[in-house]
């Protein structure tokens, strides 16, 4: 049986973006690469990948000196066959795109390249991801995707948690709950959803959805004339608008770190249950 050391090894230091490829391995061998070099572990290795700011603590790091990245960020494990993301850490972990892993979220990768992102309040910090597909050596695409790596490394932002009043956030939460349960394609409530909602939570108010639209919209208003939020209007986003408004805020709520999972306690939220099963009513514009 082969060693512990031939299947777990560091990555030569001038082994350069994993989008380029890899060298020959196992299908399913895992290659973790961050600011200080990086790692592969074949997928029996019994052998869970950590990573954070805090070198002595980790095997790969990522966000060196921003106090704000969790000394231990997360960790990347071999779980019935698949190589399973888990954030540890309180920044939330970006995918490519506005898919956000919150923390203590977990989500399976894929194989091939992954980008992903600690989304730090003033700069978002690369961890590279790549599982063997085959031994194939990378194919033309490999100079696109080294660029895009160059751009997202480049992209950097200027963010703090958002001022809220305790009812906005109230309304906030409830609006994003999908999106704090970790729903895998989360779209925001709807209004009919969240007054309803917010009237079994707090029966001795009077909530409709006109009530919950206005505050929302005094938000997004306010976020994007105050602090430049874009995507908060509608003349900055394409029709038809749809939840694109909500979408928007509430993904800049959770990057910014101004709502977290620990929101959910105030809807007494089980975040370990089913969604619940009232019936869905079709989606609504945000206006």
């Amino acid at each position: 049986m082969a060693s512990l050391a031939s299947k777990v090894s560091l990555l030569p230091k001038d082994t350069g973006s994993l989008s380029r490829g890899v060298p020959p391995a196992r299908t399913g061998t895992l290659f973790v690469m961050g600011s200080n070099g990086g790692m592969s572990v074949a997928p029996d290795a019994d052998f869970a990948v950590l990573f954070g700011r805090n070198e002595p603590d980790v095997h790969v790091c990522v966000g060196v000196g921003d106090t704000c990245v969790s000394r231990r960020q997360g960790v990347i494990s071999h779980t019935y066959a698949r190589w399973v993301l888990t954030n540890t850490g309180k920044l939330p972990i970006r995918f490519p795109g506005s898919r956000l892993v919150l923390s203590g979220d977990h989500v399976e990768l894929a194989a091939g390249y992954t980008p992903l992102f600690i989304v730090s309040p003033r700069q978002e910090h690369l961890l590279e991801v790549r599982i063997a597909a085959s031994a194939q050596p990378p194919g033309p695409g490999a100079d696109a995707g080294q660029a895009a790596r160059e751009a997202y490394e480049e992209d950097t932002h200027d963010r703090d948690a958002r001022e809220l009043s305790a009812e906005e956030r109230l309304v906030l939460v409830c609006l994003g709950r999908r999106y704090l349960r970790n729903d895998p394609q989360p779209q925001p409530l709807t209004w009919a959803q969240v007054a309803f909602e917010l009237g079994e939570l707090r029966p001795a108010e009077r909530w409709g959805p006109s009530r919950a639209a206005h505050i929302v919209s005094k938000v997004r208003t306010r976020l994007s004339r105050e602090e430049g939020v874009p995507g908060l209007v509608e003349e900055e986003v394409p029709q038809p608008v749809g939840n694109a408004l909500n979408h928007n805020l509430i993904t800049d709520l959770l990057v910014t770190t101004t709502l977290t999972k620990a929101d959910l306690a105030l809807l007494d939220d089980d975040t370990d249950c089913p969604a619940q099963a009232q019936a869905q009513p079709a989606p609504e514009g945000s206006r």
